[in-house]
């Protein structure tokens, strides 16, 4: 059997989803189970969906209003391109989707993706401004309201990383239970983004993943208000680990 890693986490009312170091088929089995079950509560829950319009709905007034205009026109000042990116993305039980951000980088002719270095001459002014604050993901608000997207899930991968994940990380398609979200358990954690380092970015997602089964399993409303609240807290300090 394979190895797992013990996850802890810090919140009181987290429990431990991966935590034992080797398990038998059905000891695995019963937690995949265990999962499957809560991630249907959560589909079936009317205050997740409740909460996920409501904070929407505020932020598109009190937020999205009056900043969408000014950083469209700081977006567009700072370099040519469109103000928004559109990424094709995996969302639940596998769907495809336009997800939404503020562009951030220069125009390139290159298509290839390469995670975002400190310092990367890819990021315009503008753009280090808005991933430092998270406020390039501000668009997925409507990503929200049309029902493809949570406040609060796993991140949501491009497709060409979740078939590159999938070779090292078992039982990755568990995280496709629930909807993706704008931020997540791992985001707060630190664990946002790739990194160049082909070893550490493996440990790093191994444990971004295992941190988004660990949020399925002990999901609540209150727990969704508690990742908001630090991801806030995070934005007004510029503590996102994002380069």
């Amino acid at each position: 059997m394979k190895e797992r890693n013990t996850l802890r986490l810090s919140h009181p009312q987290m429990k431990t989803f991966l935590n034992v170091a080797r398990e038998d088929a059905d000891a695995l089995g019963d937690r995949i189970t265990s999962l499957e079950a809560k991630a249907i509560f959560i589909r079936a829950n009317f205050l997740k969906r409740g909460f996920d319009i409501v904070v929407s709905l505020l932020v598109l007034v009190l937020l999205v209003s009056w900043l969408y205009p000014l950083i469209a026109l700081c977006i567009k000042l700072s370099s040519r391109g469109p103000v928004l990116f559109r990424q094709r993305r995996i969302g639940i039980n596998g769907n495809i989707f336009n997800c939404y951000k503020f562009r951030t980088m220069r125009v390139m002719s290159q298509n290839k993706y390469t995670p975002t270095e400190k310092n990367d001459i890819r990021v315009t002014k503008v753009g280090k401004f808005l991933r430092k604050s998270n406020l390039d993901e501000l668009p997925q608000i409507i990503n929200v309201l049309i029902g493809e997207m949570s406040i609060i899930g796993p991140r949501p991968h491009p497709i060409a990383f979740h078939n590159e994940y999938s070779k090292y990380i078992e039982n990755i398609s568990l995280r496709l239970l629930v909807k993706p979200g704008i931020t997540g358990l791992a985001q707060i954690k630190g664990y946002r983004g790739d990194v160049l380092n082909e070893e550490l970015n493996k440990k790093r997602t191994k444990m971004r993943v295992s941190l988004d089964l660990a949020y399925i399993q002990n999901w609540s409303v209150g727990f969704d208000v508690y990742i908001m609240y630090q991801t806030v807290l995070q934005m007004v300090h510029r503590k996102t680990n994002a380069h």
